[in-house]
């Protein structure tokens, strides 16, 4: 091993994370002793002083109204500060709302649902000086995710059941104490990490009668050891995305992990609901940078004693951890592959004349496997929407973005009505990205497409950080609004986007809806398939339940995904909202098996968080 090997991971800090090294006589590893602290953390561990309560992300950070002109709050992204006139035209022009007349904001939630004590199981925890917390805020903030039930039943009353108490773990030792005093006590344990779910999978079954812990992993976010060698690192399941890259490039590497919740969401949820990355044509999505994983069960805990690169000593256990969603114990450490920083990273875009072409150079860049780190189309609807989010005149507007309209649209004849974007993420070597770089553009032109240029492919990839936040303006204004998401065979994907706009239409038409928007984007490439994400959202009027209303069109729409060849899910899980469907896609036998599962490691249905379809209710009516 070189000496640059062997240089301690932190170059000499032990309070970070620790180098792990192999002895020259017999290649077995060791890891220097060291106390490993905290990471520090981007979220604090009393979230509401930095997140808001009733929405998504930072309190300072939001879409808001001033003289009847929208701008974006804050200065952590790059429209902070800015007046968006072309996005408050548009919010008008697409649903007709009178932004003059909000909805007046709710006040803060003072009164909470009454706790469920088991005493004994208290005065245990208390006695081994757990952090822990019965605040009522403390509880609200980790008895729900981001699923647009969660958020509209904050603006407009409570929830039925939240959790009773907040435990904040600090270490593996301290989780297996308390799944085991949870099963002496027949307590609920319901892990939380970040809070972005968007399948009400942090949602605490009403009907449940025993207390209910939240078990907060945030103070879990160590980077326990990093191996220069073999790159891998071990970490703590509580680490937010943020802070984990941060710490990882302090050093020169990256997980190359990057979902759409990046900022909020950990690293223990993304192996909970089977992650995938907007980079994951160069990393692999989280099953393929997963190692190793750590779960404590009420039977014990569960993991593999080998960590080859790859192993045939039957079913891989790690798959029962990847996508478990909280049902069958908690994971508490990751070993994940990482790598080093890209020394050349590029963006770029490609116009195409309709939806069409940009899917079949999609297909073909597929097919050549010679896909960026990420290539994403959206339709003509998103595209004029990005259009509107410039602070600056748009594609639509001034004088040199006048010419290059004049250039596409008549001289290369594209109707602005139909032309579409790909983004582009180019990341490598500086060589293999240009020659990349060279072979895309020229598939792109294969099928009609133009290079628009780096600056588009940056604001496409900055911007999906801040979509999520438009929901929240919309609540202010009678809108309301939703994503989903599925997976499809290529032959597929172009009448699977045709028939589900097809049939959000037509409920939305049956229901009166005139004003709303359904439009798509292609996000990610599979050799046998794609990725696609729809976004909805509709002026809703005087509809006493709007939150009902977009349920049933959403559920229509999900029907038709799976009867169009698409799956119930690609990278959000299941939780709740989706386990109608989930028999019917893994199989009676595969419920079984799964069940099987769940009653050999969680016989008292500790976990009994309900997502899936775990059994909850059977299991515990044999009690």
């Amino acid at each position: 091993m070189s000496a640059e090997s062997k240089e301690a991971a932190t170059n000499g800090d032990s309070n970070s994370f620790v180098e792990v090294y192999s002895a020259e006589n017999n290649g077995q590893q060791f890891r220097k002793a060291a106390k490993v602290e905290p990471t520090p953390s981007a979220i604090p561990k009393k979230r509401q002083d930095l997140l808001k309560w009733n929405g998504w992300g930072y309190s300072d950070s939001q879409f808001a109204v001033r003289k009847g002109v929208i701008w974006f709050t804050g200065n952590r992204y790059p429209i902070g500060e800015l007046e968006l006139p072309y996005f408050t035209q548009w919010t008008k022009d697409v649903f007709n709302v009178d932004l003059s007349n909000p909805i007046k904001p709710q006040p803060p939630i003072t009164s909470f649902p009454t706790p469920i004590i088991n005493q004994e199981f208290l005065s245990e925890v208390k006695n081994l000086n757990l952090s822990v917390s019965e605040d009522g805020e403390d509880r609200l903030f980790r008895g729900h995710g981001h699923t647009l039930h969660d958020i509209y039943v904050l603006r407009v009353g409570m929830f039925a059941r939240i959790p009773d108490l907040v435990i904040w773990p600090d270490s593996h030792a301290e989780v297996v104490k308390i799944v085991v005093l949870a099963a002496k006590y027949d307590v609920v344990i319901m892990p939380f990490g970040g809070g972005t779910s968007v399948t009400c999978a942090n949602s605490c079954p009403e009907d449940e009668k025993r207390m209910i812990v939240s078990l907060d992993m945030s103070q879990m976010n160590r980077i326990l050891w990093l191996d220069r060698d073999n790159l891998v690192a071990c970490i703590e399941a509580g680490i937010i995305g943020q802070d984990l890259e941060r710490e990882l490039k302090k050093h020169g590497f990256t997980t190359g992990h990057e979902p759409d919740s990046h900022e909020f969401s950990s690293l223990g949820g993304w192996v909970a609901t089977r992650a995938s990355g907007m980079k994951k044509n160069v990393y692999g999505n989280i099953e393929d940078l997963l190692v190793h994983a750590k779960m404590v069960t009420p039977t014990g805990v569960l993991e593999k004693n080998t960590q080859g690169p790859r192993v045939s000593i039957g079913p891989d256990f790690n798959h029962v951890i990847l996508g478990s969603e909280g049902t069958l114990g908690v994971i508490t450490e990751v070993i994940l592959k990482v790598r080093p920083l890209p020394p050349c990273k590029k963006y770029g875009s490609i116009i195409f004349p309709n939806f069409e072409s940009g899917v079949q150079c999609m297909r073909e860049v597929a097919k050549r496997r010679c896909q960026p780190a990420s290539i994403r189309l959206v339709d003509n609807e998103q595209f004029k929407f990005g259009q509107a989010l410039k602070a600056v005149p748009s594609f639509f507007g001034g004088i040199a973005d006048g010419f290059k309209r004049f250039y596409v649209t008549k001289m290369k004849g594209y109707d602005v009505h139909k032309m579409v974007v790909a983004t582009l993420v180019f990341e490598g070597e500086q060589t293999a990205v240009e020659a990349q770089e060279k072979l895309v553009y020229e598939i792109g032109s294969q099928f009609g497409g133009m290079p628009a240029g780096e600056v588009n492919g940056q604001r496409g990839y900055v911007l999906t950080f801040v979509i999520a936040y438009i929901r929240d303006l919309g609540f202010d204004f009678n809108i309301v609004a939703e994503s989903f998401e599925t997976s499809v065979p290529w032959d597929r994907t172009l009448s699977l986007c045709r028939n589900v706009k097809g049939r959000v239409t037509a409920e939305c038409k049956a229901r009166g809806i005139h004003h709303y928007l359904i439009t798509c984007r292609v996000t990610q490439t599979y050799d046998a398939g794609s990725v696609v994400y729809f976004y909805f959202g509709f002026n809703y009027g005087t509809f006493p339940d709007p939150c009902h209303v977009y349920e049933e069109i959403e559920e229509a729409a999900r029907d038709e995904i799976l009867a169009s060849g698409g799956s119930l899910s690609h990278h959000h899980g299941i939780g709740k909202v989706r386990k109608k469907w989930y028999r019917q896609q893994v199989s009676s036998q595969g419920v079984q098996l799964f069940r099987a599962v769940k009653q050999k490691l969680d016989p008292k249905n500790i976990f009994a968080s309900g997502n899936l379809d775990s059994g909850s209710h059977e299991l515990q009516a044999k009690l």
